[in-house]
C-alpha cells in the first residue's frame, strides 16, 4: 500500500497519485457487480491515498429527500442527512459538486466531526440523471480541496455511476 500523500503536496504529485488510485480502483472493481463492495473499495483507496482526507465515504440516496450513510473510512459519520441540510444535502439536492474551503461559513453545515475544517461532496449521478449517492470527503485542514481534487473525484464518481447505473439495490 502506498504511503498517504502529505497535505500540501505539489499539483504534479497529487495528479500522479490520483492517476495511480484511479487505475487501482478500475482494477479492483473490474467485474464487480456489488454496489456496496464498490463504494467500500473506493472509500478505502481514496482515504488512504491522501493525508488530508480525514473522513471519506458515501451517503446513499434512499429516497428523493434522504441520504443514509454508506461505506466510509474515518470516525463516525452522520447516519441520515435530509437533502435540505448540510453540504451533503446541497450536493444531493442540486446534483452538483460542493467544494467548501471553510465549513463554518456554509449555511446549515452539519458538524458530524468538530475537527472538520473543509469539505468536498460530489454527487454520483447515472447517465439518465438518477442520484445514487454522494461521495463526501472531509479534512481537518482549511481549504484542503481544489479544482484538481474536484476534477479527479468527479471522474471517480462518474465511473462508479456508469458501472452501476440500473444495478443498484439496497
Amino acid at each position: 500500500m502506498l504511503q498517504p500523500l502529505p497535505h500540501g503536496a505539489s499539483p504534479a504529485d497529487r495528479q500522479e497519485r490520483y492517476d495511480e488510485i484511479r487505475a487501482s480502483i478500475r482494477g479492483l472493481l473490474d467485474g464487480e457487480d456489488d454496489w456496496v463492495a464498490a463504494m467500500a473499495t473506493i472509500a478505502c483507496e481514496l482515504h488512504h491515498a491522501f493525508e488530508a482526507f480525514h473522513w471519506t465515504g458515501f451517503y446513499r440516496a434512499v429516497s428523493d429527500a434522504l441520504l443514509v450513510v454508506g461505506p466510509y473510512q474515518g470516525g463516525h459519520g452522520c447516519l441520515r442527512i435530509p437533502f435540505e441540510h448540510g453540504v451533503c444535502g446541497a450536493a444531493a439536492r442540486t446534483r452538483s459538486t460542493q467544494r467548501v474551503a471553510d465549513v463554518e461559513s456554509f449555511p446549515g453545515h452539519i458538524a458530524c466531526s468538530s475537527s472538520t475544517r473543509s469539505e468536498i461532496v460530489l454527487p454520483v449521478v447515472t447517465p439518465s440523471g438518477a442520484l445514487l449517492a454522494v461521495l463526501d470527503v472531509d479534512s481537518d485542514h482549511p481549504a484542503a480541496f481544489d479544482a484538481l481534487d474536484q476534477r479527479e473525484l468527479e471522474g471517480v464518481c462518474s465511473d462508479l455511476a456508469q458501472q452501476f447505473a440500473g444495478r443498484v439495490y439496497g
